[in-house]
């Protein structure tokens, strides 16, 4: 790699941390300080905004609420998306690629779109302010691009695996498991990847569908702006330690998104 493209990739790097930098930084300041003017480093380090959100339980419970709804999110999606691609990939059926084809508009569509028919239907049937309720609407956009990630990754598989194990002996559900579900790892690595990332940063429907006991985080973070103005610290402290979860999800999956993108499936 010559100087230039050396130069050239630092330069985005910086780029794309200052940002996370600046955010970091925020969370170590009082508001004092943050209002007072630019600087690259606390005068003084101070953990009370981090210990604002630890103490409180509006503040920490919103945390749980978001990993408890996502986590349903990504196990409904997963067990309901892997029968559905394998079926995609190895079967012709009428109508297949149009089904298909609808399967992916539906992702094409804003959240905003469905937001006053859950809200009608959950508070029919009870679902309203329930981890169940978000973690089924997120499934509404969830489960057509994981279809369309695994189909990609099954298709890749070839179909004399399938008979060999047939003759075998292998029933359906244990060549599934054992061996067909081991091949594509890669693939769901990836599809979990991106069903955990839009199912945390959703706001719109898991803001609308709850109201106290499965309020998500980012709901939460509305708080810090009060009639007295903003509430930087807690707000940055908030911040950081929302992107926890991410950077934890991509250091699993990280070999597996790799793969994934080099095998030019996603």
């Amino acid at each position: 790699m010559n100087k230039k493209k050396t130069l050239g990739l630092s330069v985005y790097i910086i780029f794309l941390l200052l940002p996370i930098y600046w955010l970091l930084m925020m969370s170590f300041k009082d508001n004092s300080e943050i209002l007072g003017g630019l600087s690259f480093w606390p005068d003084t380090f101070t953990f009370d905004n981090y210990m604002t959100i630890f103490t409180d339980p509006t503040w920490y419970t919103g945390y749980l609420n978001s990993i408890y709804y996502v986590a349903l999110n990504m196990i409904i999606t997963l067990t309901v998306a892997l029968p559905a691609a394998y079926a995609f990939s190895r079967y012709n059926f009428m109508g297949d690629k149009h089904l298909f084809f609808w399967l992916l508009t539906n992702r094409m569509s804003p959240p905003a779109v469905f937001l006053l028919p859950f809200f009608q239907l959950y508070s029919s049937v009870g679902l309203f302010d329930t981890h169940i309720g978000v973690a089924l609407a997120h499934c509404l956009f969830n489960v057509p691009l994981a279809v369309w990630i695994l189909e990609g990754f099954m298709s890749g598989v070839p179909r004399e695996i399938d008979e060999t194990a047939y003759i075998d002996g292998y029933t359906f559900p244990k060549f599934f498991v054992k061996i067909f579900l081991p091949l594509i790892r890669s693939g769901i690595g990836v599809t979990a990847f991106f069903i955990f990332m839009f199912s945390w940063v959703e706001l719109l429907l898991a803001r609308t569908l709850t109201s106290v006991d499965a309020k998500p985080i980012a709901a939460v973070m509305t708080r810090t702006v009060s009639a007295s103005g903003i509430d930087w610290g807690v707000l940055a402290a908030a911040g950081v330690l929302t992107i926890l979860p991410g950077v934890v999800v991509i250091w699993f999956v990280r070999n597996h998104v790799a793969k994934g993108f080099a095998l030019g499936r996603v």
